[in-house]
């Protein structure tokens, strides 16, 4: 973690705190502001944004991915608009600093999400060069260096064969079907499921029976906490689903492809807890509804009801070491239980 030191409003000084790794100040040394621009010996490498509410929260996030530096300062909510940035930033090429105006704050923003900003942007007032040295030297001590986070947006992915564990009531609850506007093929389905480290393929349902017709549009997906992959590679929440959204369908064999969601249909239904455990020794879940038109996929070209599972048998899912945040893949030591 860098700190700088804020020379915006304050002349800049021969000498600065060795704490200090650059300074930023209007078209002066180091770290260069002219309007919203941010330069670096004459380079453009970033963009400032003052955040005061959604519509420039979001011209933030915009920067994300195209600038080196994504400068930022707040008037009012700060932790959370911040963890949503660290998140977003990450693996992207996007650097993030945070302008913190109080020594308190420090700490915090330094170990948001755990990871914490790359830059703390501060004025060289004495408690707050003291609040840096602090969390400088922490984080040099205890931040952990991380492999870069996998984009999971890609034409295929890996799917493993993991071993149900336990079947169990998982009582009554509010049951989403997501309707596509698209047709679903025989063998594919979406990845969903209680944790991101193991996401389940459930099947379309695509497969006729005597009983009721088939709806190759729909996927049975569980209930509104379960987390489903989407096609940009993010996670939503089940209940954050909306009409005209992106959703990723995926086959037997791995292979991807984008769908638009039509409809939700919502209802009351009992469920079925199904347990598994996965690559990394975490026993994961998802509960879908229990009838017999509801399948998961257990292997290529195999498909079976919830109804038919029993302990031992496979379930096809796809397996990540990261946890995620707001629907980003972050490399954060979450745990879903």
């Amino acid at each position: 973690m860098q700190v700088w030191c804020d020379f915006r409003t304050t002349p800049p000084v021969q000498e600065i705190d060795p704490v200090f790794d650059s300074t930023l100040s209007k078209n002066g040394e180091g770290y260069s502001l002219n309007g919203n621009v941010v330069s670096y010996k004459g380079e453009v490498v970033g963009e400032f944004v003052c955040i005061q509410n959604s519509e420039s929260y979001n011209q933030a996030r915009a920067k994300i991915g195209l600038v080196t530096w994504l400068i930022v300062d707040f008037t009012d909510w700060k932790m959370i608009p911040i963890e949503n940035l660290i998140a977003e930033c990450e693996d992207s090429g996007t650097m993030l600093g945070v302008v913190v105006t109080m020594p308190a704050e420090v700490n915090g923003i330094a170990f948001a999400l755990e990871k914490g900003v790359d830059a703390i942007i501060v004025k060289p007032e004495d408690l707050l060069i003291e609040a840096c040295m602090i969390a400088k030297a922490s984080r040099m001590e205890n931040q952990p260096v991380s492999e870069a986070v996998k984009d999971e947006k890609k034409d295929s992915l890996d799917l493993i064969e993991g071993t149900i564990t336990s079947i169990e009531s998982g009582g009554v609850g509010e049951r989403y079907c997501i309707d596509l506007t698209s047709l679903i093929s025989n063998g594919e389905g979406m990845l969903i499921g209680s944790s991101s480290s193991s996401l389940a393929l459930v099947h379309g349902e695509v497969i006729k029976s005597q009983y009721v017709p088939a709806r190759p549009f729909r996927v049975n997906a569980g209930p509104p906490h379960s987390y489903v992959l989407m096609a940009d590679g993010k996670t939503k929440y089940i209940a954050e689903l909306l009409s005209g959204d992106e959703i990723m369908l995926i086959s037997d064999s791995g292979q991807s492809r984008t769908a638009t969601i039509g409809r939700l249909k919502i209802e009351k239904r009992p469920f079925l807890r199904i347990s598994w455990e996965n690559d990394y020794q975490i026993s994961n879940s998802i509960y879908l509804q229990q009838a017999e038109t509801v399948r998961i996929v257990a292997g290529v070209g195999k498909v079976i009801s919830v109804t038919d599972l029993a302990i031992g048998d496979s379930i096809l899912c796809h397996n990540s070491q990261y946890a995620r945040h707001i629907g980003n893949q972050v490399s954060i030591s979450a745990k879903e239980v």
